[in-house]
């Protein structure tokens, strides 16, 4: 996590409990057809459901031996996925393989050897010889192709059943539904207005949704069916020097602008792990090519890009001539850092956006990322799956996800005869005869052993001298931040304790994330971040995104729950991040009402419900709490991460007590809170009472304080792990 990261940087240790140790045997191998991307769903699916959270996980057995080391990283990172501490594979030959063909020195990879086996650590271990806490099998035939969403990486679907499940989720009124009509999924919508932000176009009002084909067919044997003559395909064709994100195609024509639920508008090859696996990568470029070649097209409305974990990508799928082929198809390749994958796809189109948002459309974002949470990847796309890059390809082409891929076809050739999945998909065979080009030392050696004279902008920036860093109180990027506003190189009164009368600024359900917390995509001009920027003069079109900002504490604070789609129990029925003051009864932003409360003396409390605070670290998400004047989080149970990390900021984590909740406690936002049991100090893990206070009655709640170690009672004591550590350096002689 980036605080502990930070203290790290400071000289302080990273503390935590001894951990469980899950073994994960492997067994069996991958069939043919099933990829990486698929078995690291699986995974994921299967380790949630195991609740590994604060475990260490370790892979063991023979199918865990044949997979190659690309393999194992992508599993490897996917652990704040389903929500280990770690995922690890024992150092090999397949690990000593990976370092050769990534250009270390023979002398290096005979170090690795021989420390590892000199520890007794060489090799990965067969099942039985070791002694852990637990042990989960998984056969490796036993997976199948999937995606996963639309929400969680962990709701893995197989590919088979995509169709059945999205329309499930389409009418369903449950939570994790979207509660459309029933019949909506043949329903297409079209513009009314030409371009980004432009008029309405001439001589047209508002036009009602058609229920009709619109030119294009309403089922899914021929998603690629296009109605555009062949003057308008051409905006389909990639257009140079595409960046960060956005859209490599030109701008789209008025009829290219029809859309229904399912719909795909967001296709994006991206992640780092993911797009640094060959075998996934050459897959992808390989099923682009076939496609190509049978004459397919993306539709228009689709936004495609290609982020590569590595410079090594772009040259060996030029290498071997696939790189034309996804070119082509519009996946040019926008940057090597994170782009879709973080929120950072840049605007859709703006008619496409109109349509979305007018007519509550459940568009469709398919990514080969490792996080879908809601409105993460675009706030105006509800469902968004992960999948394997050629997964990402097909279904860029066959455009929407209410779609069978194994009995249904993308679309239809250039003689109008229907193309399946089947007839693109690379073999094994194919595969490896290219797979090669990417296992070329000397690429990696030219891309990675000269980083400074590889990135001559960078090197050219320039960087301020002195010990200190100039703050710039103009700047809206960076910015002082008020952690140590006001600090004392001593800890004089024994740290935050006792909390009373404070009020809930938030009541919360299951899985709310990190990015629910704390978003890290776009920054919308009515939020109060928006705002913010705009009073300081930053137009609109030069917001940038939360992740951007991460330096400027004044936007961050007011993101910290401002993600378009959290819900507060408080404020039923009502997306966003709003809340309601008390006792006013007044509903505004959280961040309103938290600066409204700081101005009253009183202190807040977030309430939720299990896994709380899952996803990527995602510091901020404790920052922001933090600087709200949360002074703790009461949850059903805690996602690691976050949990340490609310610890390092001050805040106190709290557990509810098993089938205790804030609905079974009907709890409703309008209480007032006490947390006591704090006051004769603090040790790991001890009982503590909240106490509900309606009016003049009273219930008491015992819960189970998550500060798990002794320092971590230190750093609350100070006030955080920040303030901590600079106590222990001005104390230095």
């Amino acid at each position: 996590g980036g605080i502990e990261a930070e203290a790290a940087m400071l000289g302080q240790p990273c503390y935590f409990l001894t951990p469980d140790v899950v073994g994960v045997h492997l067994s069996g191998a991958l069939r043919p057809g099933v990829t990486a991307t698929d078995l690291v769903l699986a995974i994921t699916e299967l380790l949630r459901r195991a609740k590994v959270v604060g475990k260490f996980v370790e892979f063991h057995g023979e199918g865990a031996r044949t997979l190659p080391a690309t393999t194992r990283a992508t599993i490897g990172n996917m652990a704040p996925e389903y929500g280990a501490t770690i995922g690890f594979f024992p150092t090999d030959e397949q690990t000593l393989r990976y370092f050769e063909n990534t250009g270390r020195s023979a002398a290096l990879v005979q170090r690795i050897r021989r420390y590892y086996e000199a520890q007794q650590l060489f090799g990965i271990p067969h099942e039985g010889q070791c002694d852990y806490t637990t042990v989960i099998d998984l056969d490796l035939s036993t997976v199948e192709p999937c995606v996963a969403g639309p929400r969680r990486p962990q709701d893995r679907i197989p590919l088979t059943q995509l169709k059945q499940k999205f329309t499930e989720l389409l009418y369903s009124t449950e939570a994790t539904g979207f509660g459309r009509p029933p019949g909506e999924l043949q329903k297409r919508w079209v513009a009314t207005s030409y371009g980004n932000g432009a008029p309405t176009r001439p001589g047209g009002g508002a036009q009602a949704p058609s229920t009709a084909p619109v030119g294009l067919d309403t089922g899914s044997t021929a998603r690629n069916t296009n109605p555009l003559t062949e003057i308008e395909m051409m905006s389909n064709r990639p257009t140079p020097n595409a960046v960060n994100g956005e859209s490599s195609r030109a701008p789209l024509q008025t009829r290219d602008v029809v859309l229904g639920h399912g719909d795909v508008v967001i296709a994006a090859i991206t992640s780092c792990t993911n797009t640094s696996n060959p075998n996934v990568m050459i897959a992808a470029g390989l099923l682009a090519k076939k496609a190509v070649e049978r004459g397919l097209r993306v539709k228009p409305t689709v936004k495609t890009s290609l982020a590569p974990g590595s410079r090594v990508v772009t040259s060996y799928l030029e290498k071997t001539g696939l790189q034309q082929y996804l070119d082509q198809l519009g996946f040019n390749t926008v940057g090597y850092g994170c782009t879709t994958c973080i929120g950072n796809s840049g605007p859709l189109d703006g008619r496409i956006e109109e349509v979305i948002t007018n007519n509550d459309v459940v568009a469709a974002a398919v990514l080969s990322g490792n996080r879908n949470f809601e409105a993460r990847i675009h706030q105006a796309v509800k469902a968004n799956f992960l999948a394997s890059p050629p997964l990402v390809v097909a279904f860029a082409i066959a455009g929407n996800v209410a779609i069978d891929l194994v009995k249904e076809p993308l679309g239809k050739d250039s003689q109008g005869r229907d193309v399946y999945l089947r007839d693109l998909w690379p073999s094994h065979e194919e595969v490896q005869a290219l797979v090669g080009a990417a296992s070329e030392p000397e690429s990696y050696r030219k891309n990675y052993g000269d980083i400074a004279g590889n990135n001559p902008a960078w090197e050219a920036m320039h960087a301020p001298p002195g010990d200190t860093y100039a703050w710039n109180p103009e700047s809206t990027y960076i910015r002082e931040p008020p952690y140590f506003i006001p600090f004392s190189a001593t800890l004089a009164d024994g740290g935050p304790m006792t909390i009373q009368g404070a009020r809930p600024l938030a009541i919360f359900a299951d899985s709310v994330t990190t990015d629910h917390i704390s978003p890290a995509g776009a920054i919308k001009p009515s939020s109060p971040a928006g705002a913010y920027l705009q009073a300081q003069g930053v137009g609109v079109t030069d917001f940038n995104s939360y992740g951007a900002r991460r330096g400027n504490h004044e936007v961050m604070v007011r993101g910290t729950f401002a993600n378009v789609r959290i819900k507060n129990l408080m404020v039923p029925g009502v997306e966003g991040g709003v809340t309601v003051h008390q006792p006013s009864g007044e509903r505004m932003s959280i961040h309103d009402a938290a600066a409204r409360y700081a101005n009253e003396g009183v202190p807040l409390v977030v309430l939720a419900g299990h896994e709380y605070g899952t996803g990527s670290s995602r510091d901020w998400a404790a920052k922001g709490t933090r600087l709200l004047g949360i002074r703790a989080v009461v949850a059903r149970s805690f996602e690691r991460i976050h949990r340490s990390n609310l610890v390092g900021m001050g805040v106190l984590p709290c557990q509810f007590a098993d089938g205790t909740s804030a609905e079974s406690l009907g709890l409703d936002g309008s209480e007032t809170f006490d947390l006591v049991g704090l006051e004769g100090g603090i040790t790991p893990r001890q009982a503590v009472t909240l106490v509900v206070k309606r009016g003049e009655r009273e219930q008491r709640v015992p819960l189970t304080l998550r500060i798990d170690t002794p320092i971590e009672v230190e750093y609350y004591r100070h006030g955080g792990i920040l303030p901590y550590v600079l106590r222990q350096i001005a104390q230095r002689p």
